[in-house]
């Protein structure tokens, strides 16, 4: 299959709409062609174009800083000796500076398919800022490793951040280049749009659902987002950033298990499969000791649970992964009614709404966990409305 970056660089045609412009990449450590090679050593590679800058997100185009609210630095780079702007220091939108070095955007970023991934909202930024200053954006697509499922609630209206672009669930099944297409037409964008589509990426066909196992390494498009098990757990995994356990940072296996010192990971599993065993199908969980090294409960031995979704009993289809790490939160709230299990801090800058909220774009997540009465069935009221009709307005988008 072929990304892509990997048909503008191998297809001349598709560059001769960028005869004459002024070329700029967004990108970050994943941003590679099928060789390997960085995107933007390939485009400057290339004689017909005229790259003239770069754009970094969240964690830089390096990939150098491990945790949110980190921020990077403009700097000059040093093999091209052209300006990289970053969109996670001063400011998140580029400027009018920035965006006065070139004439098209192109975006070559590896996402998550996870409204929470901030490229997402990175993407709905330059959009709404390259339609005020008559810039084109082209989306050089990359698959979603997480597939096509959905799952979870809308983010609800005043909710948006930095973490919640606009109306859609947490796990929302699209491509980036489908993402765009919908932004345009649900903000009401006048922006000149491209997507230089990808061949061959069937998000059905196992065993990636997503992920073409095999035929392209995996490089972290984030310091923490480490293998396709991060991805496709991550939907669920990431509410734990709004907790006060463990999401593994600091581990090996960030993002795909949680814990804490003062919690029974096996009676916390165990509480899971009497509350809602059918929201467990298509994973399976394994209590576990780790130590962090750095981050949440760093240098303390926490008991855990593991998510495992890379082996024989993995259903793509079934597993739900928000609805996984929810029951994790509704266990330990029986078990334990007193913990402390919402963390109160900022979270992306947003200082007057616990980050749990802030991460589930409204306060409903957090409300069911702690409402004793609560079951199951009563989240789902909450969400299955929300996944159908979204399943439905992303329809027209789909590119694949």
């Amino acid at each position: 299959m072929k990304f892509g970056i990997d048909r503008l660089i191998s297809e001349p045609e598709l560059r001769a709409a960028l005869k004459g412009r002024r070329v700029a990449l967004l990108g970050h450590p994943a941003s590679v062609t099928d060789d390997l090679t960085h995107s933007l050593d390939a485009l400057m590679a290339c004689p017909d174009l005229n790259v003239t800058a770069a754009f970094g997100p969240q964690h830089g185009m390096r990939g150098d800083l491990q945790d949110n609210m980190m921020e990077s630095p403009d700097f000059t780079d040093p093999q091209h000796g052209i300006p990289v702007f970053s969109l996670y220091g001063e400011v998140r939108r580029p400027g009018g500076q920035a965006m006065g070095t070139f004439d098209v955007l192109l975006i070559d970023m590896q996402d998550l398919g996870c409204r929470i991934y901030t490229f997402v909202t990175t993407l709905l930024y330059v959009l709404e800022e390259s339609a005020k200053h008559g810039k084109a954006v082209w989306v050089l697509d990359r698959p979603n490793p997480a597939g096509r499922p959905v799952e979870g609630t809308t983010l609800l209206p005043g909710w948006e951040s930095f973490v919640g672009a606009g109306p859609m669930p947490m796990r929302h099944g699209m491509t980036l280049g489908e993402m765009g297409h919908w932004f345009i037409d649900h903000f009401k964008l006048d922006v000149e749009y491209r997507v230089i589509a990808m061949e061959g990426w069937d998000p059905d066909r196992a065993p990636g659902y997503g992920w073409p196992i095999g035929e392209r390494s995996w490089i972290n498009p984030s310091p923490n987002a480490a293998n396709l098990s991060m991805a496709r757990a991550y939907a669920g995994t990431v509410m734990l950033e709004g907790t006060t356990l463990s999401e593994g940072r600091g581990t090996t296996r960030p993002l795909e298990l949680f814990g804490a010192p003062d919690i029974d990971a096996r009676a916390v599993i165990s509480e899971m499969r009497a509350l809602a065993p059918e929201w467990l199908a298509g994973c399976r969980l394994r209590d576990c000791w780790f130590e962090p090294t750095f981050h949440k409960h760093v240098g303390l031995l926490c008991n855990g649970v593991q998510i495992h979704v890379d082996d024989p009993a993995y259903d793509h289809a079934a597993f739900r992964p928000w609805r996984v790490q929810a029951l994790g939160f509704k266990a330990i709230r029986r078990l334990y009614p007193d913990y402390a299990l919402w963390r109160d801090f900022p979270y992306e800058y947003v200082l007057d709404r616990l980050a749990i909220d802030v991460i589930n774009g409204g306060p409903g997540l957090r409300e069911w966990v702690d409402d004793p009465t609560a079951t199951p069935a009563d989240l789902d009221a909450l969400t299955l409305t929300d996944e159908a009709a979204w399943v439905e307005a992303r329809r027209r988008f789909l590119l694949y």
